[in-house]
Protein backbone atom coordinates (compact mmCIF):
# COMPACT_ATOMS: atom_id res chain seq x y z
CA UNK A 1 0.00 0.00 0.00
CA UNK A 2 1.24 3.40 -1.00
CA UNK A 3 1.54 5.87 2.29
CA UNK A 4 -1.54 7.66 2.78
CA UNK A 5 -1.45 11.79 1.43
CA UNK A 6 -0.68 14.12 4.14
CA UNK A 7 -3.67 16.55 5.36
CA UNK A 8 -2.64 19.58 3.76
CA UNK A 9 -1.43 22.19 5.94
CA UNK A 10 -2.57 26.40 5.77
CA UNK A 11 -0.75 28.57 3.05
CA UNK A 12 0.95 30.92 3.41
CA UNK A 13 0.00 34.48 2.22
CA UNK A 14 -3.25 36.46 1.36
CA UNK A 15 -5.78 34.77 -0.29
CA UNK A 16 -10.01 35.78 -1.41
CA UNK A 17 -12.49 34.08 0.58
CA UNK A 18 -13.42 32.26 -2.74
CA UNK A 19 -9.76 30.56 -2.96
CA UNK A 20 -9.98 29.69 0.74
CA UNK A 21 -13.26 28.11 0.62
CA UNK A 22 -12.38 26.55 -2.93
CA UNK A 23 -9.32 24.99 -0.65
CA UNK A 24 -11.81 24.09 1.74
CA UNK A 25 -14.13 21.53 -0.35
CA UNK A 26 -10.88 20.74 -2.71
CA UNK A 27 -10.93 17.04 -3.65
CA UNK A 28 -7.52 16.81 -1.47
CA UNK A 29 -8.82 18.33 1.82
CA UNK A 30 -11.67 15.81 0.92
CA UNK A 31 -8.72 12.70 0.89
CA UNK A 32 -7.10 14.16 3.94
CA UNK A 33 -10.83 13.66 5.81
CA UNK A 34 -11.59 10.37 4.49
CA UNK A 35 -8.05 8.53 3.07
CA UNK A 36 -10.19 5.82 1.89
CA UNK A 37 -10.34 7.93 -1.11
CA UNK A 38 -6.49 8.05 -1.79
CA UNK A 39 -6.07 4.21 -1.62
CA UNK A 40 -9.36 2.92 -3.09
CA UNK A 41 -8.99 4.22 -6.71
CA UNK A 42 -5.83 2.55 -7.03
CA UNK A 43 -7.16 -1.13 -5.56
CA UNK A 44 -5.93 -4.11 -7.16
CA UNK A 45 -7.71 -7.56 -7.43
CA UNK A 46 -4.32 -9.43 -5.82
CA UNK A 47 -5.03 -6.90 -2.73
CA UNK A 48 -8.46 -8.25 -2.12
CA UNK A 49 -6.74 -11.80 -1.84
CA UNK A 50 -4.45 -10.74 0.94
CA UNK A 51 -6.92 -8.26 2.59
CA UNK A 52 -9.28 -11.20 3.00
CA UNK A 53 -6.46 -13.27 4.11
CA UNK A 54 -5.16 -11.22 6.87
CA UNK A 55 -9.34 -9.99 7.86
CA UNK A 56 -10.04 -13.24 8.10
CA UNK A 57 -7.08 -14.08 10.22
CA UNK A 58 -7.27 -11.42 12.44
CA UNK A 59 -11.33 -11.96 13.04
CA UNK A 60 -10.47 -15.61 14.29
CA UNK A 61 -8.03 -14.28 16.59
CA UNK A 62 -10.60 -11.25 17.65
CA UNK A 63 -13.36 -13.59 18.59
CA UNK A 64 -11.39 -15.27 21.57
CA UNK A 65 -9.91 -12.30 22.82
CA UNK A 66 -12.89 -10.39 23.05
CA UNK A 67 -14.71 -12.81 25.11
CA UNK A 68 -11.60 -12.51 27.19
CA UNK A 69 -11.25 -9.03 27.49
CA UNK A 70 -14.84 -8.48 28.53
CA UNK A 71 -13.94 -10.18 31.21
CA UNK A 72 -11.30 -8.13 32.04
CA UNK A 73 -13.64 -5.41 32.06
CA UNK A 74 -16.33 -6.90 34.37
CA UNK A 75 -18.65 -7.38 31.83
CA UNK A 76 -20.59 -10.00 30.22
CA UNK A 77 -18.77 -12.23 27.54
CA UNK A 78 -21.21 -10.61 24.55
CA UNK A 79 -19.85 -7.33 25.36
CA UNK A 80 -16.28 -8.39 24.01
CA UNK A 81 -17.97 -8.97 20.62
CA UNK A 82 -19.97 -6.15 20.53
CA UNK A 83 -16.90 -3.84 20.71
CA UNK A 84 -15.06 -5.42 18.23
CA UNK A 85 -16.61 -4.91 15.21
CA UNK A 86 -17.78 -0.92 14.92
CA UNK A 87 -13.60 -0.10 14.15
CA UNK A 88 -13.31 -2.69 11.47
CA UNK A 89 -15.80 -0.56 9.16
CA UNK A 90 -15.09 3.37 10.80
CA UNK A 91 -11.32 2.53 10.42
CA UNK A 92 -11.73 1.15 6.92
CA UNK A 93 -12.75 4.61 5.85
CA UNK A 94 -10.95 7.12 7.80
CA UNK A 95 -7.79 5.03 8.95
CA UNK A 96 -4.23 6.19 7.94
CA UNK A 97 -2.74 2.82 8.64
CA UNK A 98 -3.17 -0.34 6.40
CA UNK A 99 -1.92 -2.34 9.41
CA UNK A 100 -4.08 -1.15 12.37
CA UNK A 101 -7.06 -2.91 13.64
CA UNK A 102 -9.76 -1.16 16.59
CA UNK A 103 -11.03 -3.29 19.33
CA UNK A 104 -11.10 -4.62 23.30
CA UNK A 105 -7.51 -4.26 24.10
CA UNK A 106 -6.58 -5.20 28.04
CA UNK A 107 -5.60 -1.89 28.75
CA UNK A 108 -8.63 -0.30 27.58
CA UNK A 109 -10.74 -3.01 29.63
CA UNK A 110 -9.11 -2.97 32.82
CA UNK A 111 -9.37 1.08 32.80
CA UNK A 112 -12.68 0.20 31.45
CA UNK A 113 -13.31 -2.11 35.01
CA UNK A 114 -11.73 0.51 37.13
CA UNK A 115 -14.27 3.12 35.76
CA UNK A 116 -17.53 1.20 35.45
CA UNK A 117 -17.43 -1.85 37.95
CA UNK A 118 -19.16 -3.88 35.84
CA UNK A 119 -22.50 -2.10 34.58
CA UNK A 120 -22.75 -2.23 31.07
CA UNK A 121 -24.80 1.09 31.21
CA UNK A 122 -21.90 3.10 32.12
CA UNK A 123 -19.65 1.12 29.88
CA UNK A 124 -21.49 2.03 27.12
CA UNK A 125 -21.74 5.53 28.40
CA UNK A 126 -18.28 6.32 28.77
CA UNK A 127 -17.92 5.06 25.35
CA UNK A 128 -20.12 8.17 24.33
CA UNK A 129 -17.84 10.23 26.13
CA UNK A 130 -15.32 9.06 25.39
CA UNK A 131 -15.55 8.89 21.86
CA UNK A 132 -16.93 12.89 22.18
CA UNK A 133 -13.78 13.95 23.83
CA UNK A 134 -11.42 11.99 21.14
CA UNK A 135 -12.98 13.39 18.00
CA UNK A 136 -13.45 17.17 20.24
CA UNK A 137 -9.70 16.76 20.55
CA UNK A 138 -8.91 15.69 16.66
CA UNK A 139 -11.41 18.68 15.28
CA UNK A 140 -9.29 20.62 17.47
CA UNK A 141 -5.80 19.60 16.61
CA UNK A 142 -4.88 19.07 20.29
CA UNK A 143 -3.33 15.51 19.31
CA UNK A 144 0.19 17.66 20.21
CA UNK A 145 -1.19 16.98 24.30
CA UNK A 146 -0.02 13.25 24.02
CA UNK A 147 4.12 14.65 23.69
CA UNK A 148 3.68 15.21 27.59
CA UNK A 149 3.13 11.77 28.59
CA UNK A 150 6.62 10.69 28.38
CA UNK A 151 7.72 6.81 27.68
CA UNK A 152 8.35 5.98 30.88
CA UNK A 153 4.96 6.76 32.30
CA UNK A 154 4.11 5.03 29.41
CA UNK A 155 6.27 1.89 30.00
CA UNK A 156 5.21 1.95 34.18
CA UNK A 157 1.70 1.90 33.43
CA UNK A 158 2.08 -0.89 30.43
CA UNK A 159 3.97 -3.07 33.04
CA UNK A 160 1.68 -2.46 36.10
CA UNK A 161 -1.35 -2.88 33.73
CA UNK A 162 0.30 -6.54 32.57
CA UNK A 163 1.32 -7.78 36.17
CA UNK A 164 -2.62 -6.89 37.18
CA UNK A 165 -4.66 -8.27 34.27
CA UNK A 166 -2.48 -11.57 34.55
CA UNK A 167 -2.75 -11.96 38.15
CA UNK A 168 -6.74 -10.99 37.67
CA UNK A 169 -6.86 -14.11 35.56
CA UNK A 170 -5.16 -16.50 38.26
CA UNK A 171 -8.49 -16.66 39.69
CA UNK A 172 -10.30 -18.06 37.34
CA UNK A 173 -7.38 -20.73 36.02
CA UNK A 174 -7.72 -21.89 39.95
CA UNK A 175 -11.76 -21.94 39.25
CA UNK A 176 -12.12 -19.21 42.78
CA UNK A 177 -15.30 -17.26 42.34
CA UNK A 178 -16.26 -13.95 44.45
CA UNK A 179 -12.78 -12.45 44.54
CA UNK A 180 -12.36 -8.77 45.07
CA UNK A 181 -11.15 -6.62 42.10
CA UNK A 182 -8.60 -4.60 44.08
CA UNK A 183 -5.13 -5.60 43.34
CA UNK A 184 -4.25 -6.43 46.66
CA UNK A 185 -7.22 -7.93 48.31
CA UNK A 186 -7.25 -9.81 45.17
CA UNK A 187 -4.35 -10.85 45.79
CA UNK A 188 -4.30 -11.57 49.51
CA UNK A 189 -7.88 -13.48 49.00
CA UNK A 190 -6.31 -15.66 45.88
CA UNK A 191 -3.68 -17.06 47.73
CA UNK A 192 -5.89 -17.16 50.84
CA UNK A 193 -8.40 -19.81 49.00
CA UNK A 194 -5.93 -21.28 47.41
CA UNK A 195 -7.51 -24.07 49.14
CA UNK A 196 -11.20 -24.06 47.40
CA UNK A 197 -9.44 -24.65 43.66
CA UNK A 198 -10.87 -26.55 41.63
CA UNK A 199 -8.93 -29.07 40.50
CA UNK A 200 -10.49 -29.11 36.66
CA UNK A 201 -10.33 -25.57 35.84
CA UNK A 202 -6.37 -26.02 37.30
CA UNK A 203 -5.43 -28.83 34.62
CA UNK A 204 -7.63 -27.81 31.84
CA UNK A 205 -5.90 -23.71 32.52
CA UNK A 206 -2.74 -24.81 32.76
CA UNK A 207 -2.78 -27.27 29.42
CA UNK A 208 -4.12 -24.16 27.73
CA UNK A 209 -1.39 -21.61 28.71
CA UNK A 210 0.93 -24.99 27.43
CA UNK A 211 -0.50 -25.30 23.86
CA UNK A 212 -0.57 -21.78 23.41
CA UNK A 213 3.31 -20.95 24.74
CA UNK A 214 4.51 -23.75 22.53
CA UNK A 215 2.05 -22.77 19.57
CA UNK A 216 3.45 -19.55 20.08
CA UNK A 217 7.18 -20.74 20.21
CA UNK A 218 6.45 -22.72 16.76
CA UNK A 219 5.42 -19.62 15.18
CA UNK A 220 8.61 -17.46 16.45
CA UNK A 221 11.51 -20.51 15.59
CA UNK A 222 9.81 -21.60 11.99
CA UNK A 223 12.21 -20.29 9.45
CA UNK A 224 10.56 -18.88 6.19
CA UNK A 225 10.61 -21.35 3.77
CA UNK A 226 13.24 -21.16 0.76
CA UNK A 227 13.31 -21.02 -2.70
CA UNK A 228 14.87 -24.78 -2.86
CA UNK A 229 11.85 -25.98 -0.81
CA UNK A 230 9.52 -28.52 -2.24
CA UNK A 231 5.64 -27.62 -2.71
CA UNK A 232 5.11 -30.49 0.33
CA UNK A 233 6.95 -28.34 2.45
CA UNK A 234 6.21 -25.09 1.56
CA UNK A 235 2.41 -26.34 2.32
CA UNK A 236 3.34 -27.31 5.65
CA UNK A 237 5.56 -24.73 6.45
CA UNK A 238 1.79 -22.26 5.36
CA UNK A 239 -0.18 -24.94 7.64
CA UNK A 240 2.10 -24.24 10.63
CA UNK A 241 2.23 -21.15 10.53
CA UNK A 242 -1.41 -21.00 10.44
CA UNK A 243 -2.54 -23.02 12.82
CA UNK A 244 -0.32 -21.30 14.94
CA UNK A 245 -1.50 -18.05 14.38
CA UNK A 246 -5.57 -18.70 15.32
CA UNK A 247 -4.08 -20.48 18.23
CA UNK A 248 -6.15 -18.62 20.53
CA UNK A 249 -9.46 -19.84 18.54
CA UNK A 250 -8.11 -23.27 18.53
CA UNK A 251 -7.33 -23.63 21.93
CA UNK A 252 -10.72 -21.92 22.87
CA UNK A 253 -12.75 -24.11 20.90
CA UNK A 254 -10.86 -27.40 21.91
CA UNK A 255 -11.67 -26.43 25.32
CA UNK A 256 -15.20 -25.74 24.96
CA UNK A 257 -15.55 -28.79 23.04
CA UNK A 258 -13.96 -30.43 25.91
CA UNK A 259 -16.44 -28.71 27.98
CA UNK A 260 -19.10 -29.77 26.38
CA UNK A 261 -18.58 -33.46 26.57
CA UNK A 262 -17.98 -33.45 30.36
CA UNK A 263 -21.12 -31.72 30.86
CA UNK A 264 -22.97 -34.03 28.47
CA UNK A 265 -21.65 -37.28 30.51
CA UNK A 266 -23.05 -35.04 34.03
CA UNK A 267 -19.93 -34.44 35.46
CA UNK A 268 -19.83 -30.88 34.88
CA UNK A 269 -15.94 -30.53 36.78
CA UNK A 270 -15.10 -27.32 34.55
CA UNK A 271 -16.26 -23.44 35.39
CA UNK A 272 -17.74 -22.07 32.29
CA UNK A 273 -18.98 -19.09 30.65
CA UNK A 274 -22.61 -19.66 30.70
CA UNK A 275 -25.54 -18.19 29.60
CA UNK A 276 -24.76 -15.16 26.63
CA UNK A 277 -27.49 -12.87 25.25
CA UNK A 278 -28.18 -14.26 21.42
CA UNK A 279 -28.05 -12.45 18.66
CA UNK A 280 -26.55 -8.71 17.29
CA UNK A 281 -26.68 -5.90 19.35
CA UNK A 282 -29.72 -3.47 18.85
CA UNK A 283 -28.75 -0.43 17.16
CA UNK A 284 -29.90 2.03 18.87
CA UNK A 285 -28.97 5.68 21.21
CA UNK A 286 -26.66 4.60 24.30
CA UNK A 287 -28.54 5.75 27.51
CA UNK A 288 -27.84 9.09 29.38
CA UNK A 289 -29.17 8.11 32.66
CA UNK A 290 -29.48 4.95 34.82
CA UNK A 291 -32.37 3.39 36.92
CA UNK A 292 -30.76 0.86 39.38
CA UNK A 293 -32.62 -2.59 40.36
CA UNK A 294 -34.14 -0.74 43.36
CA UNK A 295 -35.91 1.59 41.04
CA UNK A 296 -33.47 4.45 41.87
CA UNK A 297 -32.59 6.74 39.36
CA UNK A 298 -28.82 8.25 38.45
CA UNK A 299 -28.65 11.40 36.33
CA UNK A 300 -26.53 11.89 33.58
CA UNK A 301 -24.66 14.66 35.69
CA UNK A 302 -24.21 12.04 38.74
CA UNK A 303 -22.53 9.32 36.09
CA UNK A 304 -20.06 11.79 34.68
CA UNK A 305 -19.18 13.16 38.25
CA UNK A 306 -18.70 9.14 39.34
CA UNK A 307 -16.62 9.33 36.21
CA UNK A 308 -14.21 12.05 37.23
CA UNK A 309 -10.39 11.49 36.16
CA UNK A 310 -11.72 8.77 33.72
CA UNK A 311 -12.74 11.27 31.31
CA UNK A 312 -9.22 12.12 31.36
CA UNK A 313 -7.64 8.95 31.76
CA UNK A 314 -9.32 6.48 29.30
CA UNK A 315 -9.30 8.86 26.09
CA UNK A 316 -5.87 9.84 26.39
CA UNK A 317 -4.47 6.58 27.34
CA UNK A 318 -6.59 4.93 24.23
CA UNK A 319 -5.33 6.91 21.31
CA UNK A 320 -1.82 7.27 22.93
CA UNK A 321 -2.07 3.38 22.43
CA UNK A 322 -3.28 3.28 18.86
CA UNK A 323 -1.31 6.03 17.53
CA UNK A 324 2.42 4.60 19.02
CA UNK A 325 1.25 1.39 17.63
CA UNK A 326 0.31 2.68 13.98
CA UNK A 327 3.86 4.72 14.14
CA UNK A 328 5.08 1.50 15.24
CA UNK A 329 4.02 -0.09 11.68
CA UNK A 330 4.26 2.81 9.70
CA UNK A 331 7.79 3.18 10.06
CA UNK A 332 8.17 -0.79 9.84
CA UNK A 333 6.64 -0.52 6.43
CA UNK A 334 7.27 2.40 5.19
CA UNK A 335 4.70 4.77 4.92
CA UNK A 336 3.61 7.69 7.04
CA UNK A 337 0.29 8.03 9.12
CA UNK A 338 -1.55 11.20 10.20
CA UNK A 339 -1.79 11.49 14.07
CA UNK A 340 -5.03 13.48 14.27
CA UNK A 341 -6.63 11.70 11.57
CA UNK A 342 -5.67 8.58 13.40
CA UNK A 343 -7.68 10.31 16.62
CA UNK A 344 -10.43 11.26 14.55
CA UNK A 345 -11.17 7.63 13.47
CA UNK A 346 -10.69 6.42 17.07
CA UNK A 347 -12.68 8.97 18.53
CA UNK A 348 -15.52 8.41 16.01
CA UNK A 349 -15.00 4.60 16.05
CA UNK A 350 -15.84 5.10 19.72
CA UNK A 351 -19.36 7.14 19.38
CA UNK A 352 -20.17 4.76 16.63
CA UNK A 353 -19.24 1.60 19.12
CA UNK A 354 -21.57 3.20 21.72
CA UNK A 355 -24.94 2.73 19.73
CA UNK A 356 -24.20 -0.66 19.76
CA UNK A 357 -23.54 -1.09 23.00
CA UNK A 358 -19.27 -0.68 22.93
CA UNK A 359 -17.07 0.05 25.76
CA UNK A 360 -13.94 1.73 24.84
CA UNK A 361 -11.88 0.21 22.24
CA UNK A 362 -7.95 1.37 20.88
CA UNK A 363 -5.83 -0.51 18.63
CA UNK A 364 -3.97 -3.75 19.48
CA UNK A 365 -0.49 -4.59 18.99
CA UNK A 366 -1.08 -8.54 19.11
CA UNK A 367 -3.99 -8.43 16.32
CA UNK A 368 -2.22 -5.46 14.06
CA UNK A 369 1.13 -7.51 14.28
CA UNK A 370 -1.15 -10.52 13.16
CA UNK A 371 -2.77 -8.33 10.40
CA UNK A 372 0.80 -6.72 9.02
CA UNK A 373 2.44 -10.57 9.06
CA UNK A 374 -0.46 -11.76 7.00
CA UNK A 375 0.29 -9.32 4.50
CA UNK A 376 -2.77 -6.90 4.23
CA UNK A 377 -2.88 -4.65 1.39
CA UNK A 378 -5.23 -1.60 3.10
CA UNK A 379 -7.56 -0.80 6.08
CA UNK A 380 -10.42 -3.18 3.81
CA UNK A 381 -8.78 -6.03 6.05
CA UNK A 382 -10.60 -4.70 8.77
CA UNK A 383 -14.43 -5.54 6.67
CA UNK A 384 -13.47 -8.62 6.74
CA UNK A 385 -12.66 -8.94 10.89
CA UNK A 386 -16.02 -7.01 10.97
CA UNK A 387 -17.83 -9.43 9.23
CA UNK A 388 -16.80 -12.51 11.17
CA UNK A 389 -17.31 -10.94 14.63
CA UNK A 390 -20.85 -10.47 13.40
CA UNK A 391 -21.35 -13.77 12.17
CA UNK A 392 -20.09 -15.04 15.32
CA UNK A 393 -22.38 -12.96 17.02
CA UNK A 394 -25.64 -14.19 14.83
CA UNK A 395 -24.81 -17.67 14.72
CA UNK A 396 -22.23 -19.20 17.77
CA UNK A 397 -23.57 -17.16 21.15
CA UNK A 398 -25.41 -20.22 21.82
CA UNK A 399 -21.79 -22.53 21.75
CA UNK A 400 -20.37 -19.90 23.91
CA UNK A 401 -22.46 -20.80 26.65
CA UNK A 402 -19.33 -23.88 26.99
CA UNK A 403 -16.53 -21.80 26.73
CA UNK A 404 -14.30 -22.70 30.07
CA UNK A 405 -13.33 -19.21 31.84
CA UNK A 406 -9.82 -21.38 32.16
CA UNK A 407 -8.93 -21.14 28.69
CA UNK A 408 -10.09 -17.59 28.46
CA UNK A 409 -7.50 -16.79 30.91
CA UNK A 410 -4.87 -18.60 29.36
CA UNK A 411 -5.65 -16.50 26.31
CA UNK A 412 -5.43 -13.42 28.32
CA UNK A 413 -2.56 -14.04 30.03
CA UNK A 414 -0.34 -15.20 27.30
CA UNK A 415 -1.40 -11.90 25.52
CA UNK A 416 -0.32 -9.76 28.38
CA UNK A 417 2.76 -11.21 29.47
CA UNK A 418 5.05 -9.44 26.43
CA UNK A 419 3.71 -6.67 27.67
CA UNK A 420 6.24 -7.06 30.95
CA UNK A 421 9.21 -5.74 29.28
CA UNK A 422 11.92 -5.78 32.10
CA UNK A 423 14.81 -4.68 29.09
CA UNK A 424 13.58 -1.42 29.53
CA UNK A 425 14.16 -0.59 33.21
CA UNK A 426 18.18 -2.08 32.10
CA UNK A 427 17.83 0.96 29.10
CA UNK A 428 16.68 3.42 31.52
CA UNK A 429 19.43 2.51 33.92
CA UNK A 430 22.49 2.93 30.81
CA UNK A 431 20.62 5.85 29.35
CA UNK A 432 19.83 7.81 31.94
CA UNK A 433 19.01 6.83 35.06
CA UNK A 434 16.58 9.82 36.49
CA UNK A 435 14.20 8.14 33.62
CA UNK A 436 13.41 5.57 36.40
CA UNK A 437 11.78 7.80 38.67
CA UNK A 438 8.52 8.53 36.43
CA UNK A 439 8.64 5.04 35.29
CA UNK A 440 8.20 3.34 39.06
CA UNK A 441 6.20 6.23 40.32
CA UNK A 442 3.40 4.71 37.44
CA UNK A 443 4.42 1.29 38.06
CA UNK A 444 3.90 1.24 42.19
CA UNK A 445 1.17 3.95 42.24
CA UNK A 446 -1.02 2.25 39.12
CA UNK A 447 -1.53 -0.90 41.64
CA UNK A 448 -3.25 1.14 44.21
CA UNK A 449 -5.18 2.66 41.19
CA UNK A 450 -4.90 3.26 37.73
CA UNK A 451 -5.43 6.79 37.46
CA UNK A 452 -3.07 7.51 40.37
CA UNK A 453 -0.54 5.73 38.65
CA UNK A 454 -0.65 7.88 35.32
CA UNK A 455 -1.30 11.05 37.01
CA UNK A 456 1.55 10.54 39.25
CA UNK A 457 3.94 9.80 36.56
CA UNK A 458 3.03 12.65 34.50
CA UNK A 459 3.28 14.94 37.36
CA UNK A 460 6.89 13.73 38.16
CA UNK A 461 7.68 13.65 34.48
CA UNK A 462 6.66 17.61 34.29
CA UNK A 463 8.15 18.41 37.17
CA UNK A 464 11.96 16.80 36.46
CA UNK A 465 11.22 19.05 32.67
CA UNK A 466 10.35 21.91 34.64
CA UNK A 467 13.47 21.78 36.47
CA UNK A 468 15.61 21.50 33.24
CA UNK A 469 13.88 24.89 32.35
CA UNK A 470 14.52 26.29 35.74
CA UNK A 471 18.07 25.00 35.86
CA UNK A 472 19.82 25.35 31.93
CA UNK A 473 23.02 23.86 31.86
CA UNK A 474 25.47 26.76 31.51
CA UNK A 475 29.21 25.54 30.92
CA UNK A 476 32.23 28.26 32.17
CA UNK A 477 35.41 28.40 30.77
CA UNK A 478 38.15 30.73 31.68
CA UNK A 479 40.19 32.60 28.66
CA UNK A 480 41.00 35.81 30.79
CA UNK A 481 37.21 36.60 30.87
CA UNK A 482 34.64 34.22 32.15
CA UNK A 483 32.62 32.92 29.03
CA UNK A 484 29.62 31.48 29.72
CA UNK A 485 27.77 29.33 27.32
CA UNK A 486 23.66 28.83 27.50
CA UNK A 487 22.49 25.45 25.38
CA UNK A 488 19.35 26.44 25.60
CA UNK A 489 16.38 29.34 25.39
CA UNK A 490 16.06 31.49 28.46
CA UNK A 491 12.32 32.05 30.49
CA UNK A 492 11.19 33.32 33.54
CA UNK A 493 11.89 29.98 35.63
CA UNK A 494 15.93 30.26 35.01
CA UNK A 495 16.52 34.33 35.89
CA UNK A 496 16.93 33.27 39.61
CA UNK A 497 19.27 30.11 38.93
CA UNK A 498 21.72 32.55 36.10
CA UNK A 499 21.53 35.75 38.53
CA UNK A 500 23.30 33.24 41.36
CA UNK A 501 25.76 32.33 38.38
CA UNK A 502 26.92 35.32 37.59
CA UNK A 503 26.82 36.62 40.72
CA UNK A 504 28.83 33.78 42.43
CA UNK A 505 31.60 32.95 39.73
CA UNK A 506 31.93 37.31 38.20
CA UNK A 507 30.58 39.46 40.88
CA UNK A 508 31.97 37.79 44.54
CA UNK A 509 34.93 37.01 42.99
CA UNK A 510 37.92 39.44 43.67
CA UNK A 511 38.68 40.92 41.89
CA UNK A 512 35.53 41.19 40.09
CA UNK A 513 35.49 39.59 36.06
CA UNK A 514 33.44 40.81 33.27
CA UNK A 515 32.14 37.91 30.99
CA UNK A 516 31.11 36.95 28.17
CA UNK A 517 27.33 35.34 27.83
CA UNK A 518 27.35 33.11 24.61
CA UNK A 519 23.76 32.68 23.60
CA UNK A 520 24.38 30.70 20.31
CA UNK A 521 21.84 28.25 21.34
CA UNK A 522 18.97 30.86 23.30
CA UNK A 523 16.76 30.85 20.88
CA UNK A 524 13.94 32.92 23.00
CA UNK A 525 13.75 35.23 26.07
CA UNK A 526 11.08 36.58 28.10
CA UNK A 527 10.46 39.42 29.33
CA UNK A 528 11.28 39.08 32.58
CA UNK A 529 15.05 37.54 31.57
CA UNK A 530 15.39 40.80 30.22
CA UNK A 531 14.34 42.75 32.98
CA UNK A 532 16.54 40.77 35.34
CA UNK A 533 19.42 41.15 32.41
CA UNK A 534 19.41 44.63 32.58
CA UNK A 535 19.64 44.83 36.48
CA UNK A 536 22.88 42.81 35.91
CA UNK A 537 23.79 44.98 33.46
CA UNK A 538 24.08 47.81 36.07
CA UNK A 539 25.47 45.82 38.98
CA UNK A 540 28.53 45.10 36.39
CA UNK A 541 28.96 48.77 35.33
CA UNK A 542 29.07 49.52 39.37
CA UNK A 543 31.73 47.32 39.78
CA UNK A 544 33.43 48.84 36.49
CA UNK A 545 33.52 45.13 34.58
CA UNK A 546 31.61 44.35 31.42
CA UNK A 547 28.66 41.92 30.67
CA UNK A 548 28.68 40.90 26.87
CA UNK A 549 25.85 39.15 25.20
CA UNK A 550 27.25 37.19 22.32
CA UNK A 551 25.58 35.89 19.53
CA UNK A 552 21.89 37.00 20.33
CA UNK A 553 19.62 36.02 17.80
CA UNK A 554 17.19 38.77 16.16
CA UNK A 555 13.59 37.59 15.60
CA UNK A 556 13.05 38.69 11.87
CA UNK A 557 9.15 38.74 12.38
CA UNK A 558 9.69 41.81 14.53
CA UNK A 559 12.30 43.88 13.65
CA UNK A 560 11.23 46.81 16.19
CA UNK A 561 10.67 47.11 19.63
CA UNK A 562 12.43 43.57 20.65
CA UNK A 563 12.80 43.02 24.57
CA UNK A 564 16.70 42.57 23.74
CA UNK A 565 16.77 45.87 22.48
CA UNK A 566 15.96 47.66 25.76
CA UNK A 567 19.17 45.74 27.64
CA UNK A 568 21.54 48.57 26.51
CA UNK A 569 18.81 51.68 27.59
Amino acid sequence: MEPLVDRPGPQIGRSSLGERMASCCSYRTLQAWLPILTWLPKYRLSWLQMDLIAGLTVGLTTVPQALAYAEVAGLPVQYGLYSAFMGGFIYTFLGTSKDVTLGPTAIMSLLCASYVGGDPVRAVLLTLLCGTIQTAMALLRLGFLLDFISFPVIKGFTCAAAVTIGFGQVKNVLGLKDIPHEFFLQVYYTFYRIPETRIGDVVLGLLCLYLLVMLQWMKSTLEPPSEQDTPLTRAAHSLVWGIATVRNALVVVAASFVAFSWNAFGSPVFTITGKTSQGLPPFRAPPLSETTPNGTSISFGEIVEDFGGGLAVIPFMGVLESIAIAKAFASQNDYRIDANQELFAIGLTNIMGSFVSAYPVTGSFGRTAVNSQTGVCTPAGGIVTGVVVLLSLAFLMPAFYYIPKASLAAVIICAVVPMVDYRVVIQFWRIRKLDLVPFLTTFLLSFWEVQYGIVGGVVVSGLMLLYNVARPSIKVCDHGVLVMELDSGLSFPSTEYLNTVLYTQALQASPPRSVVLDCHHVNTVDYTVVNELRDLLRQFKLRGVGLIFSGLQVPTDRPTDRPTDRLTD
